[in-house]
Order: C-alpha cells, then structure tokens, then sequence
C-alpha cells in the first residue's frame, strides 16, 4: 500500500511560520543582518569622523567653529527628522529601493564636502549626507527588528553597532590622509568608496515575507505588541517618554563626538601622550579609536543583556553609569589617561540607546509598521543635536566644559529615573492582543 509522505511540521507562533526550511530562513536571516551591519559601517564616519575634519577645514576657510559645528547638526537633523518617512518607504516598498538610493546620496554628500568652498556648501553636503544616512539606517535598522521578532534587542544592536564601530577602522587612515593630503582627499576618496559599497550591497536587501520560514521566540508570551500605525503610537503617552528619555541621553554622547577634539585640546591633552597598561600612546587619536569600538561593543552588549533584563531595568543601568562618568569628567579628564578611560566608559554607556530604544518602540507598538515607528522615535536624535552648536558656544573653555558636565550628569539620572518610574507603568497600559492572534 502507497504510503503519503509526512506533512512538514508547522507551527504559527506571534505571526511567524516554523517548517522544515526554519534552518534555511535562519541563515537567510542572519545574511539580511550581516548585510545590514556592513551598511550601517559605512556611514558611520559622517557622523563619527566628522572632528576630525572640523579644524582642518577652519584653517583653511576660517567660518569659525560655531559655523562649521552647525553643519554636524544639520546633518543629523536632517538624519533623524526625515527618518519616518524614509521607514514609510522601506515598510511599503522594502528596503532595496531605499537602500541602493542612499547609497548614491552618501557619496555624494562627501564630494560635495570636498569641493565645498563656502559654508553655504558645506550645509549642502550635511544636507545630502543626512538624507543618505537616514535611508539607510532606516531601511537596515528596521529591517532587522522584522528579520528577528524573538531577539529584537541584540538585532538592533548588532545593526546599530555598525553605526558606532564602523569609524574605528578608519580614524588613522582619515586622519593620516587629512595631515598628507588634505581634508579634501579625505572627504573624496573615502566618501567614494564607503558610498559605493552601500550602492551594491542595497540591492541585496530583502523584507521578509509571510511565506518565509523563520525562527520565532522560543517562549511565546501571552499577550504580545498589538501593529500599531505611526498616528496610533503618537497617540501613547508611553511614546513621549521614550522620546524624552532619548533627548536626555542622546545630547551628551552627541557632544562628545562633536566636540570631543575641541575638548581635548581646550584640556591641553591633543597631543599629549597617555601611559595605559605599560604602553605610551598618543592621548587623542587613541581614544578616538577606542570610543568608537566601545560605542559600538555596547549596542548588541545591552541590547542582549535587555533581552534578557528587561528593557527598562537596561536603560536605568546604563543611564546611570554614563551620569556617573559625565561627573567624574571634571576630576579625571585633565589627565591624559583620565582622558581616555572616561570617555571610553562615556561612549560605552552611550551607544546603547541605539539598541534598546528601537527595541522597546517595537516591543510597545509591534514589528508591521517597526521602520516608520522606530524612525519616528528616532527623531529625538536630532531634536538632541540642535544643543552641540550651542555647547560649542558656552564653553569655550575648560572651566566652561566641566560646569556643562554637571549638567549633562544630571540629564542621564534623570533619565535613568524616568525608565523604571514612569516609562515601565506607561508601557503596561500600552494595548496588546492575544500571543499568535
């Protein structure tokens, strides 16, 4: 007697379908990850690298810091504040289009950069760079809390990380090229390549699809994130705290990486060597390095540990140790080596927000609409960058710094406070639906 071959075992959990291909859809999805990762790298440097260039480019044009400092915030305006829209398009046409898009901004913005010859120009490059940047964090960022409903924490972590730690790599390289050939070349060169390579690495980005096989949680939960729109979510008390919590958070680590050259050389320490563990190093390009690996080690460090934790109880931790750091500054950051250990121990506390908040907005308001909805809430990035030309200006000098320190201390306690007081209770009230409904 013919006998008929067993059916696949199948089983729907929060949405998603486990079968036989689940090891195949597995490794399909780490694929869209890693791809994501490179591509958040390679933009990381119109952020992170831009101190580098700051000074270099006032010898040469003399605008004065204030001016060319405005272009960083412009830039990240531009990044965060068009971010919804751009995870609008990355929800309704998938991240490719976006992607291969933005890729062409991002090398564009440098060129422009580079043959920037007023300061009219150099907000046109923030301007580009922002648009860029912002696709492509939106497309690879939201795609990653889809690809991965059951470890969204260290996904986006993962993915935010190459934001952080993509500039580590390059900080010598630009900055030997800045001393050899010029800011220009600098701007030209890696600006080509790093666009580039997002170009083709966009164009293999994909959605996942309801007939994808993925691995889900492995505990279901009994009551999950209802698919809430972006007017919905709006409409969350919830959603304004974690907007507040991120201005607070997001405005000293913006700063630092701003400014963090000024300060050093306000402190007296850019070119000051820094005795650590039995080695002398050069104090500045040092922790430049550092800073950017730390700030991007602690993405998918406390987006794992808030997949295990909590989100909230993270966020209080992590909050509270960068307050802590911001304190001690005054004390330690005079000191060549303080200099090094307290701005590593800044940044690692401060590279987490990019893991935990779009974790949380997607754990809150669910994964269908987690581009839009995370991109929204990522709009409190840039409404935390409109401070840095302003720092620039209150403190012009050491004493100026420490006192704005203080301040920005007791912005993340606040924070900290605000996670377990008022953000916990508010998300509990957020509406959820029955586990696999």
């Amino acid at each position: 007697m013919a006998t008929l071959a067993p059916t696949p075992r199948s089983e729907l959990t929060d949405g998603y379908i486990t079968t036989a291909s689940a090891e195949v859809s597995e490794a399909r999805r780490w694929w869209q990850l890693i791809l994501g990762i490179i591509c958040m790298s390679m933009i990381a440097n119109l952020q992170y690298g831009w101190t580098l260039f700051v000074n270099p480019i006032d010898e040469k044009h003399r605008w004065g810091l204030p001016a060319i400092q405005l272009a960083f915030s412009i830039f990240v305006v531009v990044e965060t504040w068009l971010v919804p829209f751009e995870g609008y398009l990355v929800d309704r046409f998938g991240p490719k289009l976006v992607g291969v898009g933005s890729g062409i901004l991002v090398a564009a913005a440098w060129v422009i950069n580079a043959y920037a010859d007023s300061i009219g120009m150099l907000y046109a490059g923030a301007v580009v760079g922002g648009i860029g940047a912002g696709g492509v964090y939106g497309a690879c960022v939201g795609n990653a809390l889809k690809w991965f409903p059951d470890k969204r924490g260290l996904a986006a972590g993962l993915t935010a990380m190459g934001f952080g730690a993509g500039s580590a790599l390059t900080v010598y390289p630009i900055a030997g090229m800045i001393q050899s050939q010029g800011y220009e070349a600098a701007f030209l060169k890696f600006g080509l390549a790093q666009g580039a390579v997002v170009f083709v690495l966009g164009w293999f980005l994909q959605a996942p699809s309801g007939a994808v096989a993925t691995r889900v949680r492995k505990a279901a939960k009994a009551q999950v994130a209802k698919e809430h729109t972006p007017t919905e979510m709006l409409r969350s008390p919830a959603f304004y705290a974690m907007y507040a919590m991120f201005v607070l958070t997001a405005t000293g680590g913006l700063i630092l990486t701003a400014q963090i050259k000024p300060i050093a050389k306000v402190f007296n320490i850019a070119d000051s060597p820094a005795s650590l563990m039995g080695f002398t190093v050069l104090a500045l390009p040092f922790a430049l390095s550092l800073n950017r690996i730390l700030n991007g080690v602690s993405r998918p460090l406390f987006g794992w540990l808030s997949d295990k934790f909590g989100r909230e109880h993270t966020m209080f931790a992590a909050f509270a140790i960068e307050g802590v750091a911001f304190f001690l500054f005054p004390k330690v950051g005079h000191d060549p080596a303080g200099f090094v250990l307290i701005t590593g121990l800044l940044f690692l506390a401060y590279g987490e927000i990019y893991s935990l908040f779009p974790a949380i907005c997607a754990d809150s308001y669910g994964k269908v609409f987690a581009s839009a909805n995370s991109g929204l809430l990522y709009t409190a990035k840039g409404a935390a960058s409109l401070l840095v030309p302003l720092s620039g200006i209150m403190a012009v000098n050491a004493a100026g710094w420490n006192n704005l320190f203080v301040v920005l201390g007791v912005m993340n306690v606040i924070a900290a406070i605000l996670a377990l007081a008022l953000l916990k209770p508010l998300r509990a009230k957020v509406p959820t639906v029955a586990a696999g409904s």
